[in-house]
Protein backbone atom coordinates (compact mmCIF):
# COMPACT_ATOMS: atom_id res chain seq x y z
CA UNK A 1 0.00 0.00 0.00
CA UNK A 2 1.38 3.43 -0.94
CA UNK A 3 1.86 6.47 1.54
CA UNK A 4 -1.15 8.35 0.16
CA UNK A 5 -3.66 5.17 0.68
CA UNK A 6 -2.10 4.76 3.93
CA UNK A 7 -2.48 8.18 4.75
CA UNK A 8 -5.95 8.35 4.19
CA UNK A 9 -7.39 5.13 5.45
CA UNK A 10 -5.84 5.91 9.07
CA UNK A 11 -7.30 9.41 8.90
CA UNK A 12 -9.59 8.40 11.60
CA UNK A 13 -6.68 7.32 14.01
CA UNK A 14 -5.11 10.57 14.11
CA UNK A 15 -4.12 13.38 16.49
CA UNK A 16 -4.71 16.84 15.95
CA UNK A 17 -1.40 17.03 15.38
CA UNK A 18 -1.10 14.23 12.87
CA UNK A 19 -4.16 15.62 11.21
CA UNK A 20 -1.92 18.44 10.49
CA UNK A 21 0.85 16.01 9.41
CA UNK A 22 -0.91 14.23 6.89
CA UNK A 23 -2.48 17.63 5.32
CA UNK A 24 0.84 18.75 4.82
CA UNK A 25 2.49 15.28 3.33
CA UNK A 26 -0.90 15.09 1.19
CA UNK A 27 -0.97 18.66 -0.13
CA UNK A 28 2.75 18.05 -2.23
CA UNK A 29 2.54 14.64 -2.11
CA UNK A 30 5.51 12.78 -2.53
CA UNK A 31 7.87 15.84 -2.45
CA UNK A 32 6.75 16.83 0.98
CA UNK A 33 7.90 13.66 2.58
CA UNK A 34 11.12 13.75 1.02
CA UNK A 35 12.41 16.77 2.83
CA UNK A 36 14.37 16.09 5.85
CA UNK A 37 13.09 15.27 8.66
CA UNK A 38 14.26 18.28 10.36
CA UNK A 39 12.45 20.55 7.66
CA UNK A 40 9.28 18.88 7.92
CA UNK A 41 9.07 19.48 11.60
CA UNK A 42 9.46 23.24 11.25
CA UNK A 43 7.11 23.78 8.90
CA UNK A 44 4.21 21.53 10.49
CA UNK A 45 5.38 23.20 13.63
CA UNK A 46 5.94 19.57 15.16
CA UNK A 47 8.96 17.99 16.03
CA UNK A 48 11.80 15.48 15.04
CA UNK A 49 10.43 13.10 17.48
CA UNK A 50 6.40 13.24 16.84
CA UNK A 51 7.41 12.74 12.82
CA UNK A 52 9.32 9.63 13.99
CA UNK A 53 6.23 8.24 15.73
CA UNK A 54 3.83 9.45 13.07
CA UNK A 55 5.60 7.25 10.19
CA UNK A 56 5.72 4.44 12.98
CA UNK A 57 2.07 4.36 13.22
CA UNK A 58 2.16 4.68 9.70
CA UNK A 59 3.98 1.35 9.35
CA UNK A 60 7.23 1.98 8.67
CA UNK A 61 10.33 1.42 10.65
CA UNK A 62 11.66 5.07 10.49
CA UNK A 63 11.77 8.39 8.32
CA UNK A 64 14.88 6.44 6.59
CA UNK A 65 11.82 4.14 5.68
CA UNK A 66 8.90 5.87 4.83
CA UNK A 67 11.23 8.50 2.52
CA UNK A 68 12.45 4.99 0.41
CA UNK A 69 8.80 3.84 -0.25
CA UNK A 70 7.80 7.37 -1.34
CA UNK A 71 11.22 7.52 -3.94
CA UNK A 72 10.54 3.88 -4.64
CA UNK A 73 6.73 5.46 -5.69
CA UNK A 74 8.51 8.13 -7.66
CA UNK A 75 10.16 5.53 -9.82
CA UNK A 76 7.39 3.56 -10.52
CA UNK A 77 5.93 6.88 -11.49
CA UNK A 78 8.39 6.70 -14.00
CA UNK A 79 8.68 3.42 -15.84
CA UNK A 80 8.24 3.00 -19.20
CA UNK A 81 7.00 -0.13 -21.30
CA UNK A 82 10.74 -1.46 -21.16
CA UNK A 83 11.44 -1.27 -17.68
CA UNK A 84 7.34 -2.58 -17.11
CA UNK A 85 8.20 -5.72 -19.94
CA UNK A 86 10.89 -7.01 -17.19
CA UNK A 87 8.65 -7.42 -14.28
CA UNK A 88 5.18 -8.61 -16.21
CA UNK A 89 3.26 -11.66 -15.61
CA UNK A 90 2.60 -13.45 -18.74
CA UNK A 91 -0.91 -13.70 -19.50
CA UNK A 92 -2.15 -17.58 -18.80
CA UNK A 93 -4.64 -19.13 -20.78
CA UNK A 94 -6.25 -17.92 -24.26
CA UNK A 95 -4.29 -14.51 -24.37
CA UNK A 96 -7.39 -12.68 -25.17
CA UNK A 97 -9.53 -14.49 -22.26
CA UNK A 98 -6.87 -13.54 -19.85
CA UNK A 99 -6.29 -10.42 -21.10
CA UNK A 100 -10.20 -9.05 -20.50
CA UNK A 101 -9.61 -10.69 -17.16
CA UNK A 102 -7.06 -8.27 -16.16
CA UNK A 103 -9.18 -4.97 -17.86
CA UNK A 104 -11.84 -6.47 -15.62
CA UNK A 105 -9.68 -5.92 -12.67
CA UNK A 106 -8.69 -2.58 -13.32
CA UNK A 107 -12.63 -1.76 -13.94
CA UNK A 108 -13.67 -3.05 -10.57
CA UNK A 109 -10.32 -1.25 -8.91
CA UNK A 110 -11.47 1.86 -10.61
CA UNK A 111 -15.01 1.30 -8.98
CA UNK A 112 -13.01 1.42 -5.71
CA UNK A 113 -10.96 4.07 -6.17
CA UNK A 114 -13.55 6.53 -6.50
CA UNK A 115 -16.24 7.13 -4.14
CA UNK A 116 -19.88 7.41 -5.25
CA UNK A 117 -19.48 11.05 -3.14
CA UNK A 118 -16.44 11.93 -4.93
CA UNK A 119 -18.35 10.73 -8.76
CA UNK A 120 -21.61 12.91 -8.09
CA UNK A 121 -19.17 16.05 -6.99
CA UNK A 122 -17.08 15.98 -10.06
CA UNK A 123 -20.22 15.49 -12.24
CA UNK A 124 -21.85 18.29 -11.00
CA UNK A 125 -18.97 20.12 -11.82
CA UNK A 126 -18.88 19.47 -15.09
CA UNK A 127 -22.63 19.64 -15.55
CA UNK A 128 -22.76 23.48 -14.10
CA UNK A 129 -23.77 25.85 -17.52
CA UNK A 130 -22.19 28.66 -15.82
CA UNK A 131 -18.61 26.94 -16.02
CA UNK A 132 -16.80 26.57 -18.84
CA UNK A 133 -14.70 23.20 -19.26
CA UNK A 134 -11.04 22.44 -20.63
CA UNK A 135 -9.76 19.48 -21.21
CA UNK A 136 -6.34 18.56 -21.74
CA UNK A 137 -4.32 15.07 -21.67
CA UNK A 138 -0.90 13.88 -22.17
CA UNK A 139 1.36 12.43 -24.37
CA UNK A 140 -0.89 8.97 -24.63
CA UNK A 141 -3.41 10.45 -22.14
CA UNK A 142 -5.14 12.81 -24.53
CA UNK A 143 -6.74 10.18 -26.52
CA UNK A 144 -9.08 9.99 -23.20
CA UNK A 145 -9.41 14.22 -22.93
CA UNK A 146 -10.55 14.49 -26.69
CA UNK A 147 -12.88 11.28 -25.87
CA UNK A 148 -14.32 13.72 -23.17
CA UNK A 149 -14.67 16.48 -24.85
CA UNK A 150 -15.99 15.14 -27.59
CA UNK A 151 -18.87 13.90 -25.73
CA UNK A 152 -19.44 16.75 -23.43
CA UNK A 153 -19.92 19.36 -26.68
CA UNK A 154 -23.23 17.34 -27.67
CA UNK A 155 -24.30 17.54 -24.33
CA UNK A 156 -23.35 21.51 -23.08
CA UNK A 157 -21.61 24.65 -24.70
CA UNK A 158 -17.93 25.99 -23.38
CA UNK A 159 -16.29 23.14 -23.75
CA UNK A 160 -12.85 23.29 -24.91
CA UNK A 161 -10.01 20.55 -25.64
CA UNK A 162 -6.56 22.55 -25.66
CA UNK A 163 -4.08 21.62 -28.21
CA UNK A 164 -0.86 19.86 -27.30
CA UNK A 165 1.20 22.64 -28.52
CA UNK A 166 1.99 25.03 -25.13
CA UNK A 167 2.44 27.86 -27.31
CA UNK A 168 -1.38 28.01 -27.74
CA UNK A 169 -1.94 27.62 -24.48
CA UNK A 170 -2.12 31.27 -23.76
CA UNK A 171 -4.93 31.84 -25.72
CA UNK A 172 -7.41 29.65 -23.75
CA UNK A 173 -5.64 30.76 -20.26
CA UNK A 174 -7.08 34.37 -21.14
CA UNK A 175 -10.22 32.47 -21.73
CA UNK A 176 -10.34 31.47 -18.27
CA UNK A 177 -12.57 32.63 -15.64
CA UNK A 178 -12.70 32.22 -12.06
CA UNK A 179 -14.61 28.72 -10.72
CA UNK A 180 -14.19 27.53 -14.68
CA UNK A 181 -12.99 23.59 -14.73
CA UNK A 182 -9.57 22.57 -16.29
CA UNK A 183 -9.66 18.64 -16.25
CA UNK A 184 -5.98 17.15 -16.96
CA UNK A 185 -5.58 13.56 -17.44
CA UNK A 186 -1.87 12.67 -16.79
CA UNK A 187 -0.68 9.25 -16.27
CA UNK A 188 3.07 7.96 -15.48
CA UNK A 189 5.93 9.24 -17.06
CA UNK A 190 3.95 12.59 -16.63
CA UNK A 191 3.90 15.34 -19.56
CA UNK A 192 6.17 18.01 -17.60
CA UNK A 193 4.54 20.82 -19.03
CA UNK A 194 0.96 20.27 -18.07
CA UNK A 195 1.68 21.29 -14.12
CA UNK A 196 2.99 24.62 -15.29
CA UNK A 197 -0.07 25.21 -17.10
CA UNK A 198 -2.20 23.74 -13.60
CA UNK A 199 -0.26 25.51 -11.94
CA UNK A 200 -1.45 28.78 -13.92
CA UNK A 201 -4.68 28.38 -14.67
CA UNK A 202 -5.01 28.10 -10.81
CA UNK A 203 -3.05 30.46 -9.40
CA UNK A 204 -4.08 33.28 -12.33
CA UNK A 205 -7.44 32.63 -13.48
CA UNK A 206 -8.61 30.66 -9.90
CA UNK A 207 -9.50 28.11 -12.24
CA UNK A 208 -10.19 24.19 -10.37
CA UNK A 209 -8.37 21.67 -11.57
CA UNK A 210 -9.47 17.58 -11.73
CA UNK A 211 -7.07 15.82 -12.23
CA UNK A 212 -7.64 12.30 -14.08
CA UNK A 213 -4.00 10.19 -12.53
CA UNK A 214 -3.03 6.86 -11.69
CA UNK A 215 -1.54 6.05 -7.85
CA UNK A 216 1.71 7.04 -8.21
CA UNK A 217 0.02 10.95 -9.01
CA UNK A 218 0.67 13.34 -11.48
CA UNK A 219 2.26 16.36 -9.91
CA UNK A 220 -0.72 18.25 -10.98
CA UNK A 221 -2.25 17.07 -8.16
CA UNK A 222 -0.57 19.56 -6.02
CA UNK A 223 -2.67 21.91 -7.95
CA UNK A 224 -6.30 20.01 -7.89
CA UNK A 225 -9.47 20.16 -6.78
CA UNK A 226 -10.82 16.91 -7.36
CA UNK A 227 -8.01 14.09 -7.54
CA UNK A 228 -9.30 11.14 -9.49
CA UNK A 229 -6.71 8.11 -8.87
CA UNK A 230 -7.43 5.06 -10.99
CA UNK A 231 -5.37 1.90 -11.49
CA UNK A 232 -3.85 1.32 -14.86
CA UNK A 233 -1.18 -1.57 -14.03
CA UNK A 234 -2.26 -4.82 -15.70
CA UNK A 235 0.83 -6.54 -15.40
CA UNK A 236 1.76 -6.61 -18.96
CA UNK A 237 4.27 -3.87 -20.68
CA UNK A 238 1.76 -1.49 -21.32
CA UNK A 239 -0.62 0.55 -18.53
CA UNK A 240 -4.37 -0.03 -19.01
CA UNK A 241 -6.78 2.51 -19.56
CA UNK A 242 -9.30 0.12 -19.62
CA UNK A 243 -10.71 2.26 -15.95
CA UNK A 244 -9.95 5.14 -16.93
CA UNK A 245 -12.19 5.03 -20.15
CA UNK A 246 -15.21 3.27 -18.35
CA UNK A 247 -14.79 5.92 -15.48
CA UNK A 248 -15.14 8.75 -18.21
CA UNK A 249 -18.25 6.73 -19.76
CA UNK A 250 -19.87 6.81 -16.71
CA UNK A 251 -19.26 10.59 -15.80
CA UNK A 252 -20.43 11.56 -19.38
CA UNK A 253 -23.47 9.64 -18.93
CA UNK A 254 -24.43 11.02 -15.70
CA UNK A 255 -23.90 14.50 -16.96
CA UNK A 256 -26.36 13.85 -19.64
CA UNK A 257 -28.94 12.40 -17.81
CA UNK A 258 -29.27 14.77 -14.78
CA UNK A 259 -30.14 17.39 -17.17
CA UNK A 260 -31.93 15.02 -20.15
CA UNK A 261 -34.29 17.89 -21.47
CA UNK A 262 -31.73 20.36 -22.56
CA UNK A 263 -29.30 17.47 -23.48
CA UNK A 264 -32.10 16.41 -25.82
CA UNK A 265 -32.57 19.38 -27.24
CA UNK A 266 -28.89 20.13 -27.70
CA UNK A 267 -28.24 16.49 -29.40
CA UNK A 268 -31.13 17.14 -31.65
CA UNK A 269 -29.53 20.42 -32.82
CA UNK A 270 -26.38 19.10 -32.99
CA UNK A 271 -27.77 15.96 -35.57
CA UNK A 272 -30.09 18.78 -36.92
CA UNK A 273 -26.43 20.74 -38.03
CA UNK A 274 -24.91 17.82 -39.17
CA UNK A 275 -27.57 16.31 -41.63
CA UNK A 276 -28.02 19.86 -43.04
CA UNK A 277 -23.79 19.88 -43.44
CA UNK A 278 -24.26 16.75 -45.58
CA UNK A 279 -22.72 14.29 -43.39
CA UNK A 280 -23.32 10.62 -44.43
CA UNK A 281 -24.82 9.02 -41.36
CA UNK A 282 -23.94 5.64 -41.93
CA UNK A 283 -20.21 7.15 -41.62
CA UNK A 284 -20.83 7.96 -37.96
Amino acid sequence: MDVKSRLEGMSAEFTATERRLSASLLVDYPFAGLQPIQELAQKTQTSSPTISRFVSKLGFSGYQEFQRQLIGELKDGQRSPVDLQKTSVPVEGAYLTGFMERARQIVDGTAQAVTDVQFERVCTLLSDPKRSVYVIGGRMSDTLASYLSRHLRQIRGKVFHLPPDPEVWPEYLLRMRPRDILLVADFRRYQKSLTPLAANAQRNRNVQIILLTDQWMSPVATHATEVLAVPIDNGTLWDCYTGAMALLEGIVTRVAESNWDKTKDRIEAWDANRIEFGVDDENI
